[in-house]
Order: structure tokens, then C-alpha cells, then sequence
């Protein structure tokens, strides 16, 4: 497939047109309304900027990317509640209260409750934050979510299989605490462990080959070079790799039960960059960097409006800051055919008209 082609062939675009968000971390009650390309939400820090871009997450993925439901309210509050208009459904509302037994928050879409988004009311989300920029020298673990994230936007269904398998490592990693625990005890979570991490392995390896199709061209177009720049994953696929990770738990219990944790697995896994052959943390610059990791969120949206046929929502959170002008206008050419919406510190006039919501 040439990723290249891909920004053509979307069949929809989400609309999103207004936004109210009430006892939400900064903002008690608040309402705005979006431009159709592009709305710049300018303010200080702690103004509540993020808090709207994690507020539309919610509602387009079901999930935040900050934090847990009770870590979105606001202050001495017990409930919040976020409606968004998209398109042609009804406002989209989700409602968290802390009261509540169930501990749970509800989304009605089209007068329907659920307790979780339904997939075929997920939209696609390409979520860009300065922490993205530290991804290739940051730790192993936010590599993982990285790729994690990336398989979500193209398939729904691997949320539930990274949860079952978060599951069952909770449940082995508590045994293993235990000074009675024995490898029969464990069995079943072993089991459980790698089946479902096999299949993370298998869709982590897969992602990674469609990446690296256009990694390269797509860091050239930017840094306007002849570099190469790749990725790989720290453990290859093999037949029988279920029972290849079956084996590895049956044989590291030992050390498994001194630790007092499983020490491996999918959870302890890395992705590695290299640049030109070498690792891109030590062969390539900061502005090196920065271009693979701008590549890579390029990829993203291709790859998710390839894969749904839908336009993704673009949030750009405060990133513009941390990158030069020509960066800056890379990534405004690249994300024209989809919605923005773009935080910023100061006032800012990079893209023709875009709706500026300023916040005190």
C-alpha cells in the first residue's frame, strides 16, 4: 500500500462544532464553538487549554490521555459532564459521577447509554503533545503506548486485548507476592499471558513493518535529506510464539517469584529508532530527532484515515512552540484536509483562517 495515497481516499470527516464542558479540572461551566478547519485555543498556563483537547478525546476515543475519570473533575466537585455537536448526531454527551457505585461514566449517543464508547462510535484521533517530541530518548514503556495507541486507531478491538492481558498480569504479579505461590498457581494466568501477548507481539510487529514502508520517505520529505531513519521492535515473530512466551513464564518463575513481579512479556518490550543504521538517540541531532517524530505522527494519520476512511481529528497540544518555522509549516500543510485544534501560550497567526478561542 503507498501510504502517500491514503489522504484521498477518506469517505467522512467528523465535524465537530461546539464543545461544553462543566466541572472539568479548570473550567466550571464553559461553551465554545469550532471553526469547521482549524481553532486555535490561546491562554496562559493553567488556563484549561489541554483540559478541552483531553475533553474532545473523551468523547471521540472513550478514554482520556491524561488521566482517570475521578482525575477530570474539578476541585470539591462530585460529577462532570461533557456534550459535543458532531455533525449530523445528536450532541454526544458523557457524564462521570463519583457517587455513583458503579464508578463508571456514561456515554448517550443518539439517546442510547452506554457504559463504554461503542467501536463503531469511535473517531479517529491523532493526539500531538511536546512530550511526543522526548519519545524516542524517553523510557521504554512510552514507546509502547506510542505503537499501543497507533494499532487502537486502525483496530478497536486491540484495546480489549491489551486489557485482558493487563489483567492477567495483575492477577500473576499479585501471586508472585505471595510467599506460598507455586508455578500451579500461576498456570492459568500464564496461559492467559500468552495467548494475549502473542497477539499484542503480532500486532506490534505488524504495525512496525507498515511504518518503516514509508518512515524513511516521509522523514526525507520533511528534513529535505537522504538519511534513513527505521524502527524496530525488540522481540521477532516466530512460530509458536504462544508457546514460546508460555515456556519463558513456566522457566523464569524462580526469578519471577524473588522479583515479586513477571519480568517478561509485551510489558517489557521496546521500540528502537535507528537513523542511518545506528541508534537514533546517539547517531541523530535534536532537530533529527524531531523530524522522525514528526514522521512518524505524519504516518499516523495516514495510516488511520487509510484503515477507517475517515478524516482524523487532529489535536496539537502546545507543540507548535517546541518546533522551528519550517517544522511548524510542515505540519500545518500536512494536516490541512483535517480538523485542528491547535493550544498555544501566546496569540497565534500560523494558519489562515483558523477560529482563535482565548481563554484568560
Amino acid at each position: 500500500m503507498n501510504i502517500s495515497s491514503c489522504r484521498s481516499r477518506a469517505r467522512y470527516s467528523v465535524d465537530i462544532t461546539g464543545l461544553r464542558v462543566q466541572h472539568t479540572r479548570s473550567h466550571d461551566d464553559a461553551s465554545f464553538v469550532f471553526g469547521q478547519r482549524v481553532s486555535v485555543i490561546t491562554g496562559p498556563n493553567g488556563s484549561g487549554k489541554t483540559t478541552l483537547l483531553e475533553a474532545l478525546h473523551v468523547a471521540l476515543r472513550g478514554t482520556s490521555f491524561r488521566g482517570s475519570d475521578s482525575e477530570f473533575l474539578a476541585r470539591d466537585e462530585d460529577w462532570w459532564r461533557i456534550d459535543v455537536r458532531l455533525g449530523d448526531e445528536q450532541a454526544r454527551v458523557v457524564k462521570f459521577d463519583s457517587t455513583k457505585t458503579s464508578g463508571r461514566k456514561q456515554f448517550e449517543i443518539d439517546h442510547k447509554i452506554n457504559y463504554r464508547l461503542p467501536v463503531s462510535k469511535k473517531y479517529p484521533v491523532i493526539l500531538f503533545e511536546p512530550d511526543d517530541l522526548r519519545l524516542l530518548g524517553g523510557s521504554p514503556a512510552r514507546r509502547r503506548q506510542f505503537i499501543d495507541t497507533f494499532i487502537t486507531q486502525i483496530n478497536p478491538l486491540y484495546t480489549s486485548t491489551t486489557r485482558k492481558y493487563e489483567r492477567a498480569l495483575k492477577q500473576r504479579n499479585a501471586l508472585l507476592k505471595q510467599p506460598s505461590v507455586t508455578r500451579d498457581s500461576l498456570f492459568v494466568w500464564d496461559m492467559a499471558i500468552a495467548e494475549y501477548g502473542a497477539e499484542m507481539i503480532r500486532e506490534r510487529s505488524q504495525i512496525i513493518e507498515r511504518i518503516n514502508q514509508s518512515l524513511t520517505d516521509t522523514y526525507r520529505s520533511i528534513a529535505g535529506t537522504d538519511d534513513t531513519a527505521t524502527l524496530h521492535y525488540s522481540h521477532t515473530i516466530i512460530d509458536g510464539i504462544q508457546q514460546k512466551l508460555a515456556n519463558e513464564l513456566h522457566y523464569n518463575f524462580e526469578r519471577d517469584s524473588l522479583l515479586g513481579f513477571t519480568s517478561t512479556g509485551p510489558h517489557r518490550h521496546d521500540v528502537v529508532a535507528e537513523f542511518n543504521g545506528a541508534p537514533a538517540t546517539t547517531r541523530a541531532s535534536r532537530g533529527e530527532i524531531r523530524s522522525i517524530i514528526l514522521a512518524l505522527k505524519f504516518i499516523e494519520v495516514d495510516v488511520a484515515e487509510s484503515a477507517t476512511g475517515l478524516s482524523p481529528v487532529v489535536l496539537l497540544d502546545d507543540v507548535f512552540a517546541e518546533l522551528d518555522e519550517s517544522r511548524q509549516q510542515r505540519l500545518a500543510e500536512k494536516c490541512r484536509g483535517n480538523q485542528m485544534f491547535i493550544t498555544s501560550t501566546g496569540a497565534y497567526t500560523g494558519i489562515d483562517s483558523a477560529t482563535v478561542i482565548a481563554l484568560d
